[in-house]
């Protein structure tokens, strides 16, 4: 494409190792899995943050494009469903030029004949945003590139309803703080249930994570939520496709 960022020439490999873990996404109302979520582990499994804790500024853009990457070819080799969407985490600090530093994703998924159209990027703000209107471009250009985009932890820290006016990502994961326990709180109902509405009056899908029962399930349902993500149905599987509840799959895995 011609287009240069100021990282992308950067080849130093990263002074420690990771792999990854996926995360199953699941639609109730088609019975499928619907996607999976690409978690950062450490090389024998270790937690996320094992991994990120080492991370220092100068290397976010050469860790995000290997994440990237990682996620990418392991679920070319993992995924059997052609539909299957790979959500994505990414740093928006990270990110240059959008179509810039989105090629190697693009060259991952090449080799991996994955398709890119089932990419879905999801990008979280505990902290306020420093610069709106750079990740709102990153936003743009991604959904012209055909991806999806979705905002992590939505009813959380800054993630709210001006964020989401000027983004409009597709998707939006309410934060599971609103979730856990909904069954039993009347004032998390009504605004979960305000959400799922509002949400699909602005064309936006919503997901609801962090799932741990039925009870939780069976409200969520009668808000109007399909997808879900959470350990009621499964625990993210290292380097593999875990075994999900209700659903005849056996594991698919390439951990050693």
């Amino acid at each position: 494409m011609g287009v240069k960022c100021a990282g992308c020439a950067d080849g130093t490999e990263l002074p420690f190792a990771f792999k990854m873990a996926f995360q199953p996404i699941v639609d109730v109302t088609e019975s499928r899995i619907w996607g999976y979520e690409a978690l950062v582990r450490g090389p024998n499994g270790e937690s996320a943050h094992s991994v990120l804790s080492q991370l220092t500024d100068d290397q976010l853009y050469r860790f995000d494009q290997a994440a990237r990457v990682m996620a990418i070819e392991t679920a070319g080799k993992l995924f059997a469903d052609p539909r299957a969407r790979l959500s994505i985490n990414f740093m928006p600090n990270a990110v240059y030029e959008p179509r810039a530093c989105i090629q190697k994703s693009l060259e991952a998924a090449r080799r991996a004949n994955f398709p890119a159209s089932n990419l879905m990027f999801e990008f979280t703000e505990n902290e306020r945003m420093s610069d709106p209107a750079h990740v709102e471009n990153i936003v743009r250009a991604y959904k012209a590139l055909g991806f999806w985009t979705a905002l992590d932890d939505f009813g959380a820290g800054y993630a709210g309803l001006g964020l989401l006016a000027r983004l409009q990502p597709n998707l939006i994961k309410i934060d599971m703080e609103l979730l856990r326990d909904i069954h039993l709180s009347h004032a998390k109902q009504v605004i979960v249930s305000g959400v799922a509405a509002m949400a699909r009056e602005l064309d936006i899908t919503v997901l609801a994570e962090g799932v741990e029962n039925e009870a939780e399930l069976t409200v969520l349902r009668a808000a109007g939520i399909a997808l879900f993500q959470g350990y009621h149905f499964a625990k993210p599987g290292f380097m593999s496709l875990p075994a999900v509840r209700g659903f005849q799959r056996m594991e698919v895995s390439l951990a050693g």
